[in-house]
């Protein structure tokens, strides 16, 4: 029924979408809050920006609500993360939405970490979708979003430029930190509650150790395996994203002394949430 409901709205929608285009034209749609940061840094305030998965939402579970699709349906730009699994769902109901809207993919710029096994739920991946933590990615996508608004708006090209140039020097300073994680030669480990990390640590040769196993909680043979490992390493921190349960990792926690951290990778501040992380396991490492 519900699915049915979203269908007789987009009908709606898509039939008055054209008209709203013709007078607003200023909206772009991102499929993730951190993806509003690059387009609000390049864009300044020449856009304003949708986001189509709110703060503390499930990107990879989460059903649109009516509002967000009214928003689409006015969007001259809809950039997406390629990987998600609510995209997999929706995707191409929002491109019927509006099909005259320029659609970017991030993950196109991004070179994908695959695994026959990534899940979330019933959705299958296909690829890690966590991309946007690493700075080495980070770059290539501002790049993207660069092109894209340009392609919107050649008018304003030189703004867009400097306003790129600008925020590729915040991210060469956080690539810069970054580095210095895996500085001291062996390869350093981190566990982490939900795998989002991954490009992260291939990006600056480090290993991440994930709780959840394809979106699950741990078995109990899997919690000793965890236990055993934070002890051989002596990991001091479990990271734990702010939208997750603390309960595994508490365990785990009580057992080898370590400290749970929240993290906050979902951000529409990535500068501040990326560099939070980055510092956070700079300090475990030590």
């Amino acid at each position: 029924m519900k699915g049915l409901l979203y269908l007789l709205l987009f009908a709606i929608i898509s039939s008055c979408g054209r008209k709203v285009n013709e007078q607003d034209g200023k909206i772009i749609t991102v499929s993730i809050p951190p993806f509003k940061y690059f387009v609000e840094e390049i864009a300044g305030g020449n856009f304003k920006v949708n986001i189509m998965v709110p703060a503390g939402a499930n990107p990879h579970i989460y059903e649109p609500s009516p509002d967000q699709i009214s928003k689409l349906s006015q969007s001259v730009a809809y950039i997406s993360n390629g990987y998600l699994g609510f995209e997999s769902t929706w995707l191409d109901r929002f491109n019927e939405i509006n099909r005259d809207m320029k659609k970017l993919s991030l993950s196109e710029s991004i070179e994908p970490i695959l695994s026959e096994n990534h899940q979330e739920g019933d959705h299958d991946e296909g690829a890690d979708p966590h991309y946007w933590v690493s700075p080495a990615c980070a770059h290539r996508m501002a790049l993207s979003v660069r092109d894209l608004l340009i392609e919107l708006d050649p008018g304003n090209r030189v703004q867009y430029e400097v306003n790129f140039n600008s925020l590729s020097e915040k991210i060469a300073g956080v690539d810069l930190q970054a580095k210095e994680l895996a500085a001291a030669g062996r390869k350093k480990a981190f566990m982490i509650y939900h795998p989002n990390l991954a490009y992260l640590a291939r990006d600056y040769g480090l290993e991440e150790i994930s709780v959840e196993y394809e979106g699950k909680e741990p078995s109990p043979s899997r919690l000793k395996e965890l236990i055993d490992r934070a002890r051989k390493d002596t990991l001091k921190v479990i990271l734990v994203q702010r939208e997750y349960d603390t309960k595994n990792a508490n365990v785990i926690a009580g057992e080898t002394s370590s400290q749970i951290k929240i993290i906050d990778p979902l951000s529409e501040n990535w500068l501040s949430a990326t560099t939070e992380i980055i510092d956070i396991l700079k300090k475990s490492f030590k």
